[in-house]
């Protein structure tokens, strides 16, 4: 519990880590043995190697991860760090970047003919639910705990049928460089978040937020622009590991 209305505030501001953090250039003899297992097993085998290792909490388990996303992605950069139980669908649609980090228990959801870009020293929190249909995360974005994109849904039409049985309607999500979206926040298909924007905890976003905005509830609201801001203004970043 903060004491700061007593006045003595507690908090203290630290460097950051992963936002800083360089990317090391991974040994070749890894790339290698991606490429070599891409080469020699198949797509499902591959699948059931990833799901041997998905869970275990060792340097071994954490290596096979990287190296088996490397085999089934359509791309992989640069130190990738896959925490345990994580879900991928469709990988072969997926680009990742260098430096990305994605948390314990996140499920990426792709589709076959669909479209999924992570940008560079992108961090994603544990228990993060992607709909990465036609989903662009550029660089540098951070997405907090439990925050969630959809980027589809169903028309509901006709209206005397079955909602999940009528067409489904995808529509493309975009996430600008730097951004930043707040843990257990919610996304609606289609949004488009600026560049340096922030999307306060737990907002449910309907709309477009603008580049260097800050928005925050539900539905989320614009409550006021980084680059004209009091530096003194509540914070609402929600993650000390970035």
């Amino acid at each position: 519990m903060s004491d700061s209305s007593s006045g003595n505030d507690l908090s203290r501001k630290v460097a950051a880590t992963f936002g800083r953090r360089e990317a090391p250039p991974d040994p070749q003899w890894e790339h290698e043995f991606a490429a070599w297992l891409k080469l020699t097993r198949t797509r499902e085998e591959l699948v059931a190697l990833f799901s041997q290792h998905r869970s275990g909490e060792s340097f071994f388990d954490s290596f096979m991860r990287k190296v088996l996303m490397r085999a089934l992605c359509k791309s992989v950069g640069e130190d990738l760090q896959v925490a345990p139980s994580v879900v991928l669908k469709h990988p072969e649609t997926m680009e990742i970047g260098h430096s990305v980090f994605i948390g314990a228990q996140t499920m990426i959801q792709g589709r076959f003919d669909g479209t999924c870009r992570i940008g560079n020293h992108v961090w994603i929190g544990p228990q993060a639910y992607f709909d990465a249909r036609d989903l662009v995360l550029e660089d540098y974005v951070g997405w907090g705990p439990g925050a969630k994109v959809l980027g589809s849904s169903h028309t509901g039409v006709p209206s005397d049928a079955a909602i999940i049985t009528t067409p489904l309607v995808i529509k493309p999500v975009f996430i600008g460089f730097g951004a930043d979206i707040g843990m257990n926040a919610s996304l609606l298909p289609g949004i488009h978040v600026g560049a340096n924007a922030i999307v306060g905890a737990g907002s449910v976003v309907t709309h477009d937020v603008p580049e260097y905005a800050v928005v925050a509830g539900c539905p989320a609201r614009i409550l006021y622009f980084r680059e004209t801001a009091n530096t003194s203004q509540v914070d609402l970043q929600h993650d000390p590991a970035r």
